[in-house]
């Protein structure tokens, strides 16, 4: 799966421009998505020495980025006429998602598990709106 991250926000704490504290499990859990042959891209508005200081902040605690802010390593605007910062990927994981940033533990066990926020409802006991059954009609005088 290629999966785009965010940086500040969902690795780090919002602090942008400078980099905030490690989001518990953050870095630890993108590596093994990284060991599970998932694609990471660091998708961030950064830019410039900005951008190169997220990527060595994730360098030196061992995170390596298959691309970022591309596709894939090697497109450039000059070898892609159609080169867009809009990513084809399969999954963002970004704090500005809708409902919020899940922790990383959870994040983790949806990726790996194929699982979404419905499934992971339902495990917490909830009944999901798929599995709702309304109650049976009752029977009226002129129905008999």
């Amino acid at each position: 799966m290629i999966i785009a991250v965010d940086f500040d926000g969902t690795i780090v704490e919002h602090r942008y421009p400078q980099i905030g504290e490690e989001i518990p499990f953050a870095v630890e859990t993108l590596k093994m998505l990284v060991r599970d042959r998932h694609k990471l891209i660091l998708w961030s508005v950064r830019e410039g020495e900005l951008l190169e200081e997220a990527v060595n902040w994730c360098r030196e605690r061992g995170l390596e980025f298959y691309a970022v802010n591309r596709d894939y390593p090697e497109e450039t605007v000059d070898n892609n006429p159609h080169f867009s910062r809009k990513l084809k990927v399969d999954l963002f994981i970004d704090d500005r998602n809708l409902g919020g940033l899940p922790d990383w533990g959870t994040i983790y066990r949806m990726i790996t598990h194929h699982k979404k926020w419905h499934h992971l409802i339902d495990e917490a006991g909830r009944t999901s709106l798929e599995d709702y059954t309304p109650p049976k009609n009752k029977k009226r005088w002129w129905q008999f």
